[in-house]
């Protein structure tokens, strides 16, 4: 072998193990949700998966929740975030006020996560139990750009409920609500809720959702919503089932990012599942079975590559334009 042509191959090894290292020493932003919250405790896995499996830098960040999440992603802003299938189709059609006539059409799904439950917390010396007592009352909601903070307002208004909603970080509405300075506290995440089960393990609380009709006015309202149920036991002071309505969560990225990246991100995640569910017990639903509860947020081609190698079929209304 000449010594140029030796040369040559040095060089251009010499240039692909700089792209790597360079691919891999880039700090991918990961947006998560408040203190308190589901995707606050599951960022932070998903960050410590992706580093240690994937040898990728991501790095989780605060933010105020799926509605900030789509915003910033669209923009590019950060890399990978989390977002509500209600919350996404919001914000793919600019139909919601907080997207302000916008269509984030630059965003795009990669894997499942799990299902968001609704559900409210009072103290129980306040004898609040219902939905419907809610009236005239001060209720936390979680961040504003959240789903919680995002929903609730919504389903006060379907059903007639006219109570103030206060908004902050999810732990900090366990912390009113142990002060007695709101009167319940409703929030949306995976169960066991850090700031519900802080609450169960402090005070007397009593854990509602609502009726069968309310339900049914919910779901008329707001058809995203499809209909789950709490199990009982989530928190030691809920003995029964409870029926609610929830919202299916999916990890997204840009449009822009590589597929190679897109596939590594997907299938590292999906293929850790143990992990995750060492982090979190929602996301046992972190599986690629579960791809198919995304019938519209189109999915990265990169990930799309993945699910055909493990023979998972997409809703036709979910595959990339």
């Amino acid at each position: 072998m000449g010594a140029v042509r030796f040369g040559t191959i040095v060089a251009a090894a010499a240039l692909l193990c700089a792209a790597i290292a360079s691919a891999q020493s880039t700090v991918l932003t990961l947006g998560t949700a408040s203190s308190g919250g589901t995707y606050f405790v599951v960022g932070e896995a998903m960050a410590r998966i992706l580093t240690e499996k994937a040898r990728l830098q991501v790095a989780p960040q605060q933010t105020q929740g799926p509605n900030q999440n789509m915003i910033l992603v669209d923009d590019k802003k950060i890399a990978l975030a989390m977002v509500t299938m209600g919350v996404a189709l919001q914000g793919l059609t600019g139909a919601a006020p907080w997207t302000r006539g916008k269509k984030h059409e630059n965003v795009r799904a990669l894997f499942p996560m799990y299902d968001t439950p609704l559900q409210c917390a009072a103290l129980k010396k306040s004898g609040i139990t219902s939905f419907k007592q809610l009236d005239g009352k001060t209720v936390g909601t979680g961040p504003k750009a959240g789903t919680a903070g995002t929903y609730f307002p919504l389903i006060f208004e379907a059903l007639g409920v006219k109570a103030q909603a206060r908004n902050g970080q999810s732990a900090d509405m366990a912390n009113l609500l142990n002060d007695g300075v709101i009167d319940a506290f409703c929030f949306g995440a995976g169960v066991p809720i850090p700031a519900f089960s802080d609450l169960d393990a402090a005070q007397r609380v009593a854990f509602f959702t609502w009726t069968g009709p309310e339900l049914a006015t919910i779901r008329k309202s707001l058809p995203e919503f499809s209909e789950t149920r709490i199990p009982k036991g989530a928190y030691k002071q809920q003995t029964n089932d409870q029926k609610t309505v929830g919202l299916f969560n999916f990890s997204i990225a840009n449009k822009d990012m590589t597929d190679n990246l897109a596939y590594t991100i997907t299938k590292t995640i999906l293929e850790n599942n143990a992990a995750m569910v060492r982090a979190h017990p929602a996301t046992k639903e972190t599986v690629a079975a579960n791809a198919i509860r995304n019938a519209f947020l189109p999915f990265h081609p990169g990930a799309v590559r993945y699910y055909k190698e493990k023979g998972i079929k997409l809703d036709p209304g979910a595959l990339p334009k």
